[in-house]
């Protein structure tokens, strides 16, 4: 993940992102929940935002999963 979909422990605190909710895409949580805010949490507005969000944590996801079968891999390659 690019280190700018960050967000500083400071801007965390300051936005009250939950402790559950600050990973690597944490600052682009951070504008969505400012936008849901605004719009009264309407499902058709903030769209960019959500699916900027969303693409973020299924690439992190994906990039976490292809990291977990590559140390399977070696450890079952260590294991013979």
């Amino acid at each position: 993940m690019a280190p700018s979909t960050t967000a500083s422990q400071e801007e965390l605190k300051a936005n009250r992102v939950p402790l559950g909710w600050r990973d690597s895409c944490s600052a682009l949580l951070i504008p969505l929940n400012v936008c849901r805010h605004k719009t009264m949490y309407k499902p058709w507005e903030c769209e960019h935002e959500r699916h900027t969000y969303e693409k973020c944590q299924y690439d992190d996801y994906v990039r976490r999963m292809k990291e977990l079968s590559k140390q399977k891999a070696a450890a079952a390659e260590d294991a013979e």
